[in-house]
């Protein structure tokens, strides 16, 4: 696919990942992410809280619970409780992804990654080129 064609391509699937995000009940930054493997999305997610528990993400002084899970933790559950495999596939995501997640990430096989607003913390994009993954920075 020509680069052109590409980065039309990796702003609509972020585009679509900003969206997503707004489905999240936290208050302090909602976030979203798609998962897409050979052109098609496999996944997707957004932050907050797991199957069961209500829906606050943050507790009376406006912290987020410790509990509350990552948009692309979410995105990657569903695919491993799915037919479907990480691995190769392509990561959009609102924020960039801390450093537990980019364990996870390392793990899932997938080989690149493409966020639109940096996390304060940058370590988790700092393992994920470390580890061979292609990560980009795309503002919208």
């Amino acid at each position: 696919m020509s680069t052109q064609k590409q980065l039309k391509y990796d702003k609509a699937y972020l585009k679509m990942a900003l969206e997503w995000g707004k489905l999240s009940f936290c208050k302090r930054k909602q976030v979203g992410a798609i998962i897409v493997k050979d052109r098609m999305i496999i996944s997707d997610g957004y932050n907050g809280t797991p199957t069961g528990f209500e829906n606050f993400c943050e507790d009376e002084e406006g912290y987020t619970k410790w509990y509350v899970l990552h948009a692309e933790a979410n995105a990657i559950l569903k695919v491993a409780s799915s037919t479907q495999s990480c691995s190769g596939a392509t990561l959009y995501i609102t924020l960039s992804p801390c450093q537990s997640c980019s364990k996870l990430i390392h793990q899932a096989g997938i080989t690149r990654v493409v966020y639109c607003e940096a996390y304060k913390d940058l370590s988790g994009v700092e393992f994920l080129e470390k580890a061979g993954i292609q990560v980009e920075l795309l503002t919208l």
